[in-house]
């Protein structure tokens, strides 16, 4: 495994389906890319960067974290972005460390915090995210956050 704060590795590996080379750094850059998006509210510039049938989600589903749960295709992954958005603003969202492996997975430690607009509460964290890559973009997305904050916080 390669782990990256800056740099990342730079072994590569063929993209699944292509003859595309897409390692580790590539896909680092393309998370860092959606990350980026993501701070700057802009949902299209991450669906241009997963694929049609992107299966994306958390770990845990709770019908009060509207973000939770499977998403699977385009169409339902904007429903995630929707379910934060209406759910609070998001204070903090800082990649700390990103990691690759020697299929070009990414698995990514990031701190977050967001306050809940309907409860006033305040929830910081740390998450885990873990990507793999077909053809260049994101197909598998796992998200594992403290959940027993995000419920306190939801809670009135």
């Amino acid at each position: 495994m390669t782990t990256s704060t800056g740099t990342a590795s730079t072994d590569v590996v063929p993209a699944e389906g292509t003859g595309q080379i897409m390692g580790a750094e590539q896909n680092i850059d393309t998370v860092r890319q959606m990350y980026e998006a993501f701070g700057r509210g802009d949902v299209q510039a991450i669906l241009d960067r997963v694929t049609d049938d992107v299966d994306w989600s958390t770990d845990a589903a709770i019908a009060s974290a509207p973000w939770y749960g499977p998403k699977n295709g385009k169409d339902e992954l904007v429903s995630f972005f929707q379910g934060i958005a209406v759910t609070g603003p998001v204070t903090e969202f800082t990649p700390l460390a990103f990691a690759g492996n020697d299929d070009g997975d990414v698995m990514v430690f990031i701190r977050y915090a967001f306050t809940v607009t309907a409860t006033g509460k305040h929830v910081a964290m740390n998450m885990h995210h873990y990507w793999k890559f077909r053809g260049g973009k994101a197909c598998f997305v796992r998200s594992s956050e403290d959940t027993a904050q995000v419920t306190a916080a939801l809670a009135p």
